[in-house]
């Protein structure tokens, strides 16, 4: 992460790779755990910099380049949106910031940051409480609801209410947002892929239980439902269920969700398996292709890099921040 972290603060996936919101942010708390506070605050900086007028950020989206060869990703331009979940995640970054380090100045210098961001999230709510994955979407024939993001803004809900309470400016109406968005996730399967079916995806089966949304008897039902499907033993997280692909990212992230609702020694046990993926310093690579038996893409993206520390975090409770991801409202 430092590495990639270009002079202006921003940590793209890898030097020459895209950018956006969500991963950085994910790599600022990263850093935080880490103890590498001044690279860690000038990603925050770098963050308020680079928000919109309209509180959203171009995120740009790195999952839909091509390949430059076999074995790497492309370095050039990915298209760019004003994706609500990438805008609403700002919110778990100050607040992990402001647990880790306990300065309230900290909270109240981004918190206007997190109010525009929120803002911009809770316009894009449909009645039903589901929220457009776009502002350019929204309202048009793309407009769709995606499970994972929805999950994920569920738990940017709650840490922007926790920020609102600390800066006493109480957000009643993101409170009323969190609750019908909840009850979609629970309730409404019908307002989610509506123009394109991602449940193949693992992110879409853990995220309503890793952001909150789902606990309870309910959420071990939920894992233990496609938990044979995901996860192969041994290697980790599939990506997509029919893909002989286990990415460190995902498998960490499900650790997270484990350790949400209890089953540690099975979070361990994924977090172990990942330690085959790693190169001769110590960093994560992207994912292993089973069937092929070899690492690929050959890629070690900042992301993956933040998702296995805040997932060790999470586990063995390295810092003050340890439960930010695990214990939800």
């Amino acid at each position: 992460m430092l590495e990639a972290q270009r002079a202006d603060g921003a940590i793209p996936w890898f030097e020459g790779g895209p950018w956006d919101p969500w991963n950085h942010g994910e790599c600022v708390m990263a850093l935080f755990v880490g103890g590498e506070q001044a690279a860690a605050r000038q990603g925050l900086e770098a963050l308020a910099a680079r928000q919109g007028r309209d509180g959203a950020w171009l995120g740009e989206y790195g999952n839909v380049l091509p390949m430059s060869d076999r074995m790497h990703l492309a370095r050039e331009p990915a298209p760019a949106f004003r994706d609500t979940n990438f805008a609403a995640y700002c919110a778990v970054v100050v607040w992990h910031a402001f647990v880790v380090t306990g300065e309230v100045a900290l909270a109240r210098r981004y918190w206007p940051m997190v109010r525009e961001a929120i803002a911009f999230v809770v316009r894009l709510q449909h009645p039903t409480g589901d929220i457009s994955w776009s502002e350019e979407a929204h309202g048009s024939d793309a407009d769709d609801a995606v499970r994972a993001g929805c999950g994920s803004i569920y738990k940017s809900l709650e840490c922007a209410l926790r920020l609102a309470d600390l800066v006493g400016e109480p957000q009643p109406a993101w409170a009323a947002a969190k609750a019908r968005l909840g009850e979609a996730l629970r309730a409404r399967p019908e307002r989610f892929d509506r123009s394109l079916d991602r449940s193949a995806f693992a992110m879409d089966w853990y995220y309503p239980v890793l952001g909150g949304a789902i606990g309870g008897a309910a959420a071990q039902a939920r894992l233990d439902a496609d938990w044979s499907r995901f996860v192969a033993p041994g290697l980790g997280c599939r990506c997509v269920h029919d893909q002989p692909w286990a990415t460190v990212a995902e498998s960490c992230e499900l650790a997270i969700t484990l350790v949400s609702v209890g089953r540690r020694q099975a979070a361990a046990d994924l977090l172990a398996w990942q330690d085959a993926h790693r190169d001769a310093e110590g960093a994560y690579w992207m994912g292993w292709q089973f069937e092929e038996a070899i690492l690929w893409p050959e890629e070690r993206p900042s992301w993956t890099q933040a998702a296995a520390i805040l997932a060790h975090d999470a586990l063995f409770e390295w810092s003050p921040a340890a439960r930010v991801l695990t214990q939800h409202l």
